[in-house]
């Protein structure tokens, strides 16, 4: 039973490992121009941090802030998405995302999913991918501890509420590790894509020469299907496939 324990805990380390959270690097000084409306030159900073190998949800948000004050629509909303990734659920974040959206030309009426997936998505973008990983290791504990009282304990109805106790935990362990992994995918499986330029011509193959099919516009969101020979094929909300060039669009 004891080796069971310290493999179960090893393996729980392990996986907790992967939800590190990333350092951010001091951005006061971009910061400091943002606030004297300098946006030039805030998002050229925002934009180093960024090449230095630090990133976080306050500074995409700030970039993407900066972008929308200079009317770069794009790159604005690629920041606020980014943003939205590593902390679902702002309420700064997913105001300012609606707010630039709102200036897209394209009005895509998503198809409707199966109820259980809308919940089960919601659910997981309630909080980060590593706020879910916190709440799986706090369960983790109550159950190791409740394992215990009910290996250790003589008292009946103490192993009897621990049995069950430690049941619970170890479903809710496991329910939060599923909601920290898929969150934890979705914030870097990069399926989704902004389109940078004005307007866009999707192709019905991944070829100049290929059938006009639809037009895109600059801040519309299209899922990447798949990425072939410089080509993206993407799909719509409403369920639209086609091809357009990888320099037309940004992943998030």
């Amino acid at each position: 039973m004891k080796r069971f324990f310290i493999l179960l805990v090893s393996v729980m380390a392990v996986v907790f490992s992967s939800f590190a959270v990333v350092p951010t690097s001091d951005f006061t000084k971009a910061n400091a121009a943002y606030g004297v409306q300098d946006y030039e030159g805030a998002a050229n900073q925002y934009e180093d941090i960024l090449k230095r190998g630090s990133e976080s949800s306050a500074l995409y948000y700030n970039l993407g802030c900066a972008y929308f004050k200079l009317g770069k629509l794009a790159p604005s909303i690629l920041n606020f998405e980014r943003a939205l990734l590593l902390e679902p659920g702002n309420d700064d974040v997913l105001a300012n995302l609606e707010m630039a959206r709102s200036k897209v030309v394209d009005e895509i009426d998503p198809v409707d999913r199966f109820f259980m997936m809308r919940i089960y998505d919601s659910i997981c973008n309630w909080i980060s991918s590593d706020a879910w990983a916190y709440w799986s290791l706090c369960f983790f504990y109550v159950f190791l501890i409740m394992a215990g009282l009910f290996f250790f304990s003589h008292v009946s109805m103490l192993k009897k509420v621990a049995f069950f106790t430690g049941v619970l935990a170890i479903l809710l362990t496991v329910a939060t590790m599923a909601f920290a992994s898929s969150s934890k995918s979705k914030a870097t499986s990069h399926d989704y894509a902004i389109v940078f330029e004005s307007t866009v011509t999707v192709k019905g193959s991944p070829e100049d020469a290929g059938k006009d099919v639809f037009v895109l516009h600059e801040g519309t969101k299209v899922k990447v299907r798949r990425a072939y020979n410089k080509w993206f094929e993407i799909q719509l909300a409403d369920g639209r496939v086609g091809w357009l060039k990888e320099t037309a669009a940004e992943r998030i």
